[in-house]
């Protein structure tokens, strides 16, 4: 029989039926446990409108710290970190992708012979981290930022056991995705990316402004002040728009795939625009896919979906 104590608590930690079943969020943030193991956590952790223990997701350095101490309590990566302005990404949805594809993969997705791709691993190295950390999967991220890869190498040196499950190389040509990451010969199991959704600066500092907005909204407050340059949800450079946005990425990612269509059992990507789906989907099929999926993810009141793609 519950307590009244109990029942308060699990009003406090809703249950978040739309994670995937395998997904460690899907009842909420459970935040003492969070300052528990990370109290660093604490100064950022106050009730919010509703009364639940909540942080300012408006705020870079609260969603930073609350993903270092998610990453800290059930993953098991110590000292992740990211340099400012660098994008921070929502674990429990960075999670769902990783739980999903393991369902594509099949029977063999709990075994360490599993190798994936990530695409643009930016400075958090968040796709690897996850795989290799729940599924003991054997990891390369790829970038065309330097930095970025320097950081992620830094936070694997602090975490001693990825060492030898999660590499690290450069994309030297802003041309190409797959060309100089995959030589001849190497077999990935899946590939993940989270392409960049905007075109230009302009249009991701806009992208930003409307998110802050709708936080504030969310909250009862007025509008927030004009966004500044640095991004107030993180992103910089490539990481948050290229040329053409996430519509032209998509298409030179989809058509690339093709030439390495024996490399990679399943290839796979993030797709922000529901507009982007249709014609991505109609290119994947011109080009000779045998399969094609359109996996549906939601976290709260964002929807966001994963294509994936096969011509295995």
């Amino acid at each position: 029989m519950n307590t009244p104590h109990r029942r308060e608590e699990s009003r406090a930690r809703p249950v978040r039926k739309d994670l995937h079943p395998k997904n460690l969020h899907n009842q909420g943030y459970d935040f003492p446990a969070l300052i528990n193991s990370h109290p660093a956590l604490a100064p950022h952790v106050k009730p919010n409108a509703h009364g639940r223990l909540s942080i300012d997701f408006a705020d870079p350095l609260a969603v930073k710290t609350l993903n270092a101490a998610l990453l800290n309590q059930y993953y098991n990566i110590v000292d992740w970190d990211i340099p400012e302005g660098a994008l921070c990404p929502p674990i429990p949805g960075r999670a769902d992708y990783i739980h999903h594809m393991a369902d594509l993969i099949g029977p063999r997705h709990e075994q360490q012979s599993v190798k994936l791709l990530d695409i643009g691993t930016g400075a958090n190295g968040i796709y690897p981290l996850l795989a290799c950390q729940i599924y003991g999967w054997q990891c390369v991220g790829s970038d065309i930022n330097p930095e970025s890869l320097e950081n992620v190498a830094t936070i694997i040196t602090h975490n001693p056991t990825l060492k030898d499950r999660f590499t690290l190389r450069t994309q030297h040509d802003k041309n190409h995705i797959f060309e100089g990451i995959i030589p001849a010969g190497e077999f990935f199991d899946v590939s993940v990316c989270n392409p960049p959704f905007h075109a230009s600066l302009d249009e991701a500092l806009k992208g930003s402004q409307l998110k802050l907005n709708n936080l504030a909204r969310s909250r009862g407050e007025q509008k927030t002040k004009k966004a500044s340059p640095t991004l107030n949800f993180g992103g910089q450079g490539a990481e948050l728009w290229c040329k053409g946005g996430e519509q032209l990425f998509l298409k030179k990612l989809i058509r690339e795939s093709h030439v390495y269509s024996t490399q990679c059992r399943w290839f796979s990507s993030l797709v922000s625009k529901t507009d982007n789906v249709k014609p991505a989907k109609k290119l994947i099929s011109k080009l000779g896919a045998v399969d094609c999926r359109e996996i549906e993810m939601k976290q709260g009141n964002k929807v966001t979906r994963i294509l994936a793609w096969t011509f295995i």
